[in-house]
C-alpha cells in the first residue's frame, strides 16, 4: 500500500460561536455546518440560546454538528449569566458539557477582585476535574494596558503556566496581547495542552482575534508542531468578524481560518528508515459534507453583519 502524502492528526477543528458575534449562537451552528467544521465550541454568554442546553442540543442535532467544548461564562459581560457565584458557573458548564457530549470546559483564571475565588481556584479546578471525565482547560490571558500603564487583572496570574493545572488552553490572540512567546508557552504547557484557540494578533493592547496568518503570531508553526506530536485535543477558530460588512465577508473569513488550520495540521509522514523518499505529487485536503442550513431551530433569519458595538466575547 502506498504511503499517504500527508498525515492529519485526530485533532478536530471547531468554530467558536463567539466568532460570529454580533450574530447569534444559532447562526454559528449554521455557518459551521455549511463550511464543514468538525464541531463548535459554545461560548456561554448573554444570548439565551447559549445558556439553554436543550436548545443547543436541538441545534447540534439539526445541523449534525457536534458540540466539542463549552466556554464557561467568565467574561466581564457574563458576570450574571447562570449565577453570580463563579463556582456555580463552572458546575453548570460541567453539567452542560456532560449532557451535550463535549469533552472540554474552557475557563479563564479569576479576576483579581474575586479574592476568595482566586485563592481557591487552583485546588478547586483540580477537585472539579477529579469528579468528571470532562477536561477543565484553563486559558492563558494577558495584562490589561492603557497607554503606558499596565494592570494585572487576573489571579493567580494571567500566565497560567505559573500554576499547576491538569489541562491548559492556549489562545494565540492572548499571547499577542500579552507580548509573550507563544512557542515557549506551549513548551511549558507540555502534554497538559489540551485545547487551542486559534487566532492571531499584532501585539496591540486590544485583544484582536485576527484570522490566523494576518498577525505576528506563530500560528502555522504551532499547528505544525502539534501535528508532528500527534495532538489529540481540539483546535477552535476564535476570531473577530464583527467588522465584516456582509454575511459573505464573514463566511469568507471563517472559511479562510478553517483552511489555514487544516493546511498546517497536515504534516508529512515520517520517512521510513534507509528508504528513499518518493516525490510528492499532490496535497490532500479535507472538506466537510453539506448539511442542512436553513429553517434551523433558534435561527433568526439572515446572518448578515449587524452594527452592534457591544463588547465581543473572547
Amino acid at each position: 500500500m502506498a504511503e499517504p502524502v500527508v498525515r492529519v492528526p485526530d485533532a478536530k477543528v471547531a468554530l467558536s460561536t463567539a466568532s460570529v458575534y454580533p450574530e447569534s449562537t444559532a447562526t454559528a451552528f449554521e455557518i459551521a455546518a455549511r463550511l464543514g467544521y468538525d464541531g463548535v465550541e459554545v461560548m456561554v454568554w448573554t444570548d439565551p440560546v447559549s445558556q439553554d442546553i436543550e436548545a443547543l442540543r436541538r441545534l447540534s442535532d439539526y445541523h449534525e454538528v457536534p458540540i466539542l467544548a463549552v466556554h464557561a461564562p467568565c467574561l466581564l459581560i457574563t458576570q450574571r449569566v447562570w449565577s453570580t457565584d463563579p463556582w456555580v458557573k463552572l458546575k453548570r458548564a460541567r453539567a452542560a458539557a456532560e449532557r451535550l457530549g463535549a469533552s472540554t470546559v474552557v475557563v479563564h483564571p479569576p479576576f483579581r477582585w474575586q479574592r476568595q475565588y482566586s485563592r481557591d481556584f487552583v485546588t478547586g479546578i483540580w477537585r472539579m476535574a477529579g469528579e468528571t471525565d470532562v477536561r477543565f482547560a484553563v486559558e492563558n490571558m494577558y495584562p490589561w494596558r492603557y497607554r503606558d500603564r499596565e494592570m494585572l487583572a487576573y489571579a493567580p496570574d494571567w500566565d497560567v503556566t505559573k500554576d499547576d493545572y491538569r489541562h491548559f488552553t492556549v489562545d494565540l490572540s492572548h499571547t499577542a496581547t500579552a507580548r509573550t512567546d507563544a512557542m515557549a508557552m506551549i513548551d511549558r504547557m507540555g502534554d497538559r495542552l489540551g485545547h487551542v484557540h486559534l487566532a492571531d494578533g499584532r501585539g496591540s493592547a486590544k485583544d484582536e482575534h485576527l484570522v490566523p496568518g494576518r498577525g505576528t503570531q506563530p500560528c502555522a508553526e504551532l499547528l505544525e508542531r502539534l501535528a508532528g506530536g500527534g495532538f489529540e485535543g481540539h483546535v477552535v477558530i476564535e476570531v473577530n468578524t464583527r467588522r465584516a460588512m456582509s454575511a459573505a465577508e464573514r463566511e469568507a473569513d471563517l472559511a479562510e481560518a478553517l483552511a489555514f488550520a487544516r493546511l498546517h495540521l497536515a504534516s508529512p509522514p515520517p520517512a521510513p528508515p534507509s528508504a528513499a523518499r518518493a516525490p510528492r505529487t499532490s496535497s490532500v485536503g479535507r472538506t466537510g459534507s453539506a448539511r442542512r442550513t436553513s429553517g434551523a431551530p433558534g435561527a433568526s433569519g439572515a446572518s448578515g453583519s449587524s452594527g452592534s458595538s457591544g463588547a465581543r466575547p473572547s
